[in-house]
């Protein structure tokens, strides 16, 4: 191979891993923007409700799907069944403790309950990160799957010498990703449900007014961002270790999509969090590992300087 066609392979290679890495990125990027958008809550516990749901899948692939259905169909069986439990502990913790300070309840606090929600999701986070060590201790973990040693290979059209490798796990997490933005996108644009919860959001008062149960859209949509992250974490713990402080690596990820998505758009940030994924991945050709987190947050203040509302967002929804 000449050095032209060892490049162009190295730069397709890290394309298709963006792709693959940026859709399961774009899908916490969704479940974060279905709190932060709708509710204005910054959630700095949003990474380990993912790291939470990281363990549960594993609990149900350990005890109960791996010896159902094997190691290939399993951890996709045991994320399914992750993402509703998940969905109860958003309801439960909303109920019990983010109600306290968002809502109606908000108008009387200073700040608008700003300053209460931070503390309160800080707090969450230090919880779930430390009970997670002290019940499950701080070994690297994963959801052993087959499929995530073993590649397709794919030959270009216009180059037989040419190999593009997409790792087994990465693409099922990829395609069951879009499969799952597209039924969010379908239930937020088609559903009644999905009519509240964007009412809510632009206009919590005249929701109210039109009957509308605010802190009960607030509280399906708290679950349900905790739900979907779960789900991205369940996908990405089937090709990466994890442990009880995984969170901290991610969390500024998501946050970082959704800005770049656009603060308001629910599905932008799906487009936030694949963009996240390509540089990461492309940034690897030039940069060393432990700098990919820099072009990325390069990325992040060119977006913030010259499109503040960020790739999908509108002015106005930032107002």
């Amino acid at each position: 191979m000449t050095e032209f066609q060892i490049l162009t392979e190295s730069i397709l290679n890290a394309l298709v891993a963006g792709l693959l890495m940026g859709a399961i990125y774009g899908l916490m990027c969704v479940g974060l923007a279905m709190i932060f958008g709708i509710m204005k809550v910054i959630n700095f516990a949003q990474g380990d409700f993912m790291m939470m749901g990281m363990f549960v899948a594993l609990f149900f692939f350990s005890t109960f799907t791996q010896q159902l259905v094997g190691d290939f169909v399993g951890p996709y069986i045991a994320v399914t069944l992750a993402a509703p439990i998940m969905f109860a502990v958003g309801y439960l913790v909303h109920m019990a403790l983010i109600s306290r300070v968002t809502g109606s309840r908000t108008a009387k606090l200073d700040g608008e309950g700003h300053y209460a929600q931070l503390i309160l999701t800080l707090g969450l986070s230090l919880i779930l990160q430390n009970g997670a060590m002290m019940l499950l201790g701080p070994y690297m973990v994963t959801i052993a799957t087959p499929l995530s040693s073993s590649a397709w290979m794919i030959t270009p059209i216009w180059d037989d010498m040419l190999l593009i490798f997409i790792n087994k796990a990465r693409g099922v997490a990829a395609v069951i990703s879009v499969l799952v933005i597209i039924a969010i996108g379908l239930m937020i644009t088609r559903s009644r449900l999905g009519k509240s919860l964007r009412a809510a959001a632009d206009n919590p008062e005249a929701s109210t007014y039109m009957g509308i149960d605010v802190n009960n859209a607030h509280r399906i949509a708290f679950a349900l961002g905790i739900a979907i992250t779960a789900v991205a974490g369940g996908l990405l713990a089937t090709n990466y270790p994890f442990q009880p402080f995984v969170g901290l690596e991610f969390v500024i990820i998501m946050y970082a999509g959704v800005v770049l998505g656009g603060i308001g758009s629910i599905i932008g940030p799906f487009w936030g969090g694949m963009t996240i994924g390509i540089i990461q991945q492309m940034s690897t050709l030039v940069l060393p590992f432990q700098l990919q987190n820099s072009a990325i947050f390069v990325l992040f203040l060119l977006v913030v300087i010259l499109r503040p509302q960020g790739l999908f967002g509108r002015v106005s929804e930032r107002t």
